[in-house]
């Protein structure tokens, strides 16, 4: 069992959770400030997540 690949794995499943909470956010937004802020916000941490997760899936060697 590898924890570099289950960590990745997590990172890269919060990062989607984040891209589509964002896609909600924005499907539902009337225009205001705080809906702009909170697409930015969600929208980059997800984005950081997602990338961050993936890469370290694809570096990780396999030892089995």
């Amino acid at each position: 069992m590898n924890l570099k690949r289950i960590f990745g794995a997590l990172l890269t499943a919060l990062g989607i959770g984040g891209l589509i909470y964002t896609a909600v956010i924005f499907a539902s937004t009337s225009g205001g400030t705080t809906d702009v802020k909170s697409l930015i916000i969600y929208g980059i941490l997800g984005i950081i997540f997602f990338v961050s997760g993936i890469s370290l899936v694809r570096t990780t060697k396999d030892e089995s």
